[in-house]
């Protein structure tokens, strides 16, 4: 008897082992919710980076949020908006996995929301380039 009591307590299920492990260790580990929706997140935002950055290089434009206009100043074209992009989007991918932590939908909405509002500025931008550039 004793033998199959052991054999049953190696054999956890996956989702009792997950009870088991608290949510700042899943994060840390990698066991991290909203992938797709975050992986959406930083392919927009990449787009984002190559469409402004055209749009920068071509010399008729300049940067209209001030913050990333600042960086774009302190640190170059290139090396300050990817540093201004990458900020950005660390930040907001972490927050939205704390939230997640608690309440998944309402981070879920977060990057989806954040993620329809960079596709507007892409495709703003876009027009842009075909417009003037």
């Amino acid at each position: 008897m004793q033998v199959d009591r052991h054999l049953s307590n190696d054999s956890l299920d996956t989702s009792e082992a997950n009870r088991e492990t608290g949510p700042w260790q899943r994060l840390l580990t990698g066991d991290l919710p909203l992938e797709s929706e975050s992986l959406l997140f930083i392919m927009v935002n990449f787009l984002d980076f190559v469409v402004t950055y055209r749009l920068l290089a071509l010399g008729r434009f300049r940067e209209s949020n001030p913050i990333a206009e600042y960086f774009l100043y302190r640190w170059g074209p290139f090396k300050g908006m990817m540093l201004f992009k990458i900020s950005l989007v660390v930040f907001v991918i972490l927050v939205t996995q704390v939230i997640a932590m608690k309440r998944l939908e309402t981070a879920r909405l977060l990057l989806m929301g954040g993620s329809l509002a960079v596709i507007g500025v892409v495709v703003y931008s876009v027009r842009l380039f075909l417009q003037f550039g």
